[in-house]
């Protein structure tokens, strides 16, 4: 495979890979819990950042406001006009919360590391190869060693409850996905014909773009195995359930 491909079609993947996640965990959370209080305590703060995600695509795409859900019982919901920049415009402001919301989860892992004692080691800075997923799933298991065995930290586990509560909120709704389905068909099949003309400038700002989108996915992907741990006695427990 083209060695400029390559990374354009891990992107792809990884964006997939972070929202079947996402989405997977917030079926099994609002499955397996059976106090909706509970399951809305552990949801809001995510749908809460998720929306203001598509609030602040909207201030950089140019698209007014006109109504703004932050948290309900449906979830929540952000109603906009057009934005200035047509398709491109409704794929940031539709898929926001999938790059927004992975760093806003890597802000506090820096105030979690810097003011309250966290040790989290080092995360790769892409994902190209098998070595690089060992890599991050290694480091995945030794924060969770260092923060809860080695030294145990009662702080890590409010910034568990973070990254869950933010992971389960970080895919798509299906109201996003439909606006942003256009721009986004049109934003890939561009991508592909700016890889196969070869054109050095062209490539060299895909690549540029492509790199950056990758750093979100990384630390999509490396917060969406967290929760996945995190959710692991539940798996278990919905398991035994559906086979009783």
């Amino acid at each position: 495979m083209d060695q400029n491909a390559t990374p354009f079609l891990m992107v792809i993947c990884m964006g997939i890979v972070v929202i079947l996640i996402s989405r997977a965990l917030d079926v099994l959370w609002a499955q397996v819990i059976p106090v909706r209080f509970f399951y809305y305590i552990i949801r809001a703060p995510g749908v809460i950042v998720h929306e203001l995600s598509h609030v602040f695509g909207c201030l950089i795409m140019g698209a007014k406001v006109k109504n703004v859900v932050l948290f309900s019982k449906e979830g929540g919901s952000v109603t906009y006009s057009q934005p200035k920049i047509p398709y491109l415009g409704d794929v940031v402001i539709g898929t926001a919360p999938l790059l927004c919301i992975p760093l806003v989860l890597a802000g506090c892992t820096w105030v979690f590391s810097q003011y309250l004692g966290c040790v989290f080691p080092a995360l790769p800075q892409g994902i190209n190869s098998t070595d690089d997923l060992f890599l991050l799933g290694t480091s995945i298991m030794g924060m969770f060693t260092r923060n809860l065995i080695v030294v145990f930290n009662p702080w890590f586990l409010l910034y568990l409850y973070i990254t869950l509560t933010l992971v389960l909120s970080v895919a798509p709704s299906a109201q996003d996905i439909k606006n942003a389905a256009v721009g986004i068909s049109i934003i890939t099949l561009a991508g592909i014909l700016i890889l196969g003309s070869a054109i050095p400038l062209a490539v060299s700002i895909l690549a540029e773009i492509t790199r950056l989108i990758s750093t979100g996915f990384v630390l999509g992907l490396s917060f969406g195995i967290i929760a996945l741990i995190i959710s692991f006695p539940l798996m278990i427990l919905y398991i035994d359930k559906k086979f009783q």
